[in-house]
């Protein structure tokens, strides 16, 4: 059992740096091209609604249920953050290869199918790793801060360095003032150059620019650039297999993931966790009833402006983003952190629980409107 956070916490850094960049990239540079970009490009836009209903909604859910302010980031989180990759890989091409499905019928079904799961994939795991990560990381400094002040000799501590700090500022403030005239000018370049490389060294511009942003731009790059995508995608690619080991590589990501959501799942359900009822029932009223209603109003109001186009598959596809449970990212998230990962793994467990349903009856719902 002691093997089990070593193998855990080797494991993270894996997925986080090699396995989903390189699923990512790959996943975008076969399956996106300029013209695909065109056409999808209402689905991003879709993605982040959803994002930004979904984290307004775990606020409030957050500030009535009275969740610790560590907790808040992990709320916000499962209610926004979708499992639109692993869901979308197996819903969408499930949809066209059965006889029966609406969908089957289009010759181009599968090839859209993958198209749509990549990008989906390649948004949300760029929302996911870089806005998610700073909010949950923020709120991850409360749990600190809550164990600093019920601890009173860590409070004595800094009741003395406050003072000390007190009678330290009152013999600065005794001290004369020295005098800055002889000092050199700093020119206006250097100048530029120290601001641009504080900026660089900064953390939140390297929670933006993850390693999954990074390996997005990428696959953006050489899906779009024709000639970079002859030379490393296709049976006669000179360079295909560049291309086949990185995928080969990226698609361990999915398992590795899962073996992780899998363990924290054990732990919160052995050893239980902070979460309330109420919280629990909340995220699970947000993912399974009004986001997924919501987005029937905004895909129908989105295709009668004229932002939609008429195929309904992809109407489908914008439609099923809103019905999918919490994703199991977040747990990596958590886990990374250290904080929320018993919470995180009984809310995930009693929405993947209630989603069986609730997913297959919206899907139903979905394309009876859709065709």
């Amino acid at each position: 059992m002691k093997l089990l956070p070593l193998f855990l916490t080797s494991l993270m850094p894996l997925i986080f740096y090699v396995f989903f960049p390189a699923l990512i990239g790959c996943s975008l540079a076969d399956a996106i091209t300029i013209k695909d970009l065109v056409s999808l490009w209402f689905m991003p836009v879709n993605i982040f609604i959803s994002c930004t209903l979904g984290s307004a909604f775990g606020w409030i859910l957050a500030k009535i249920t009275r969740t610790p302010r560590h907790l808040h980031g992990l709320v916000i989180g499962c209610s926004s953050a979708a499992n639109l990759g692993n869901m979308l890989l197996i819903i969408l091409p499930a949809l066209c290869e059965e006889k029966s499905s609406p969908f089957a019928k289009s010759s181009t079904c599968s090839v859209f199918a993958k198209a749509y799961a990549s990008l989906s994939l390649a948004i949300q795991a760029i929302y996911v790793w870089s806005i998610l990560y700073f909010i949950m990381g923020m709120s991850a400094k409360y749990a600190i801060k809550e164990v600093n002040t019920n601890d009173p000799r860590i409070a004595e501590t800094t009741s003395v360095s406050s003072n000390d700090s007190s009678v330290e500022c009152s013999h600065q403030i005794d001290m004369p003032q020295t005098n800055n005239k002889g000092k050199e000018k700093i020119p206006t370049f250097e100048k530029v150059k120290q601001s641009l490389m504080v900026i660089a060294g900064s953390k939140s511009l390297k929670m933006i620019f993850a390693p999954t942003t990074i390996a997005a731009i990428v696959g953006f790059i050489i899906g779009m650039a024709a000639p970079i995508r002859k030379i490393l995608i296709g049976v006669n690619a000179p360079l295909r297999v560049v291309y086949s080991s990185a995928q080969l590589i990226g698609e361990a990501g999915i398992p590795c993931l899962t073996l992780i959501v899998g363990a924290n799942l054990l732990k919160g359900l052995r050893g239980g966790s902070g979460a309330s009822k109420s919280l629990i029932i909340g995220i699970i009223v947000i993912r399974n009833i009004l986001l997924p209603g919501i987005g029937i109003l905004i895909v129908k109001v989105a295709k009668y402006w004229g932002m939609v186009n008429s195929d309904s598959f992809y109407q489908f596809t914008l439609m099923l983003q809103y019905a999918i449970p919490p994703a199991m990212n977040i747990g990596t998230i958590s886990q990374m952190l250290g904080t929320g990962e018993g919470e995180f793994s009984v809310i995930m467990f009693w929405n993947y629980i209630v989603s069986a349903f609730s997913l297959t009856l919206w899907t139903a719902l979905y394309i009876y409107l859709v065709t």
